[in-house]
């Protein structure tokens, strides 16, 4: 059994207002084809400039969206028949983590574990580890959201994912806007998390380094399709002369993906 299959997947969207580039009411497409299949204790990253897909396929894996066509199975659940079996299994950490921001990150993994109906004492005792681990100050576990930096707050959902032990972890560039100590901090728990937990991990990123310290095999989206997949050496040496991965993103896509992260900062 896969952690994930995608099978064709297809999937566009309706844009909202006016568009100097589509006709109203034309669909525009987000994915055309999609097809991998994930093997359990793998770390999948997924590379691609800004509008390329990436999100779209986390949303459609996690259950937020459903494809038009195409099959997407995660450990075996169909995502549109079996969503609440699938959603156990997972958890999203994004770019954009969601919070109670006047609320103390205590407060906000309290309810968390209150709705996965963990142990409050048990979950919060994991909870301040986790944070501890990734270098969150121990008086900012009491404070306000709201008063904490941008990388702190992805820190605070990064625990909020683990306090489950989730089997499959979607993180949908969960580095960007960073702190380089913020960044090694997260991608060392990444590290931990596979030794210690055996987890399944999808990682979109822009951090062409993070994909080949963290990534077993790399996909590379443009338009909606995936262009290249095999492991990050692999991809190097076809494409990017041996240079590396960025070489041969930047040879595929005609993209830079530090531009691409600056955007999304």
């Amino acid at each position: 059994m896969y952690a994930i299959e995608c099978i064709d997947v297809f999937k566009s969207f309706r844009p909202e207002g006016e568009s100097p580039w589509h006709r109203k009411g034309q669909k525009v497409s987000a994915l055309e084809g999609i097809s991998f299949a994930m093997p359990q204790g793998e770390c999948f990253g997924i590379l691609g400039p800004n509008g390329s897909g990436k999100s779209t396929l986390i949303r459609l894996i996690s259950t937020l969206l459903l494809a038009d066509r195409g099959e997407v199975r995660v450990f075996g659940h169909d995502v549109r028949t079996a969503p609440l079996e699938v959603r156990r299994l997972i958890h999203r950490v994004s770019v954009e983590a969601s919070f109670f921001k006047k609320l103390s990150a205590q407060e906000n993994l309290d309810y968390a574990s209150g709705l996965y109906g963990l142990d409050k004492a048990q979950a919060r005792e994991r909870a301040q580890e986790i944070l501890l681990r990734l270098g969150l100050p121990k008086e900012k576990i009491r404070a306000p959201l709201e008063e904490m930096s941008r990388g702190q707050q992805q820190k605070v959902a990064i625990a909020r994912a683990l306090l489950t032990s989730p089997t499959l972890l979607l993180l949908d560039e969960p580095t960007t806007g960073l702190d380089p100590r913020s960044r090694r901090d997260v991608q060392a728990f990444i590290e931990e998390i596979r030794g210690s937990y055996s987890a399944s991990i999808v990682l979109c990123t822009h951090d062409m380094q993070e994909a080949e310290r963290l990534c077993d095999r790399v996909a590379i989206i443009r338009g909606g399709r995936f262009i290249a997949l095999d492991t990050p050496d692999a991809l190097s040496a076809r494409y990017g002369d041996g240079e590396g991965l960025e070489a041969a993103f930047l040879r595929l896509t005609g993209e830079d993906p530090r531009e691409e992260e600056e955007m999304d900062a």
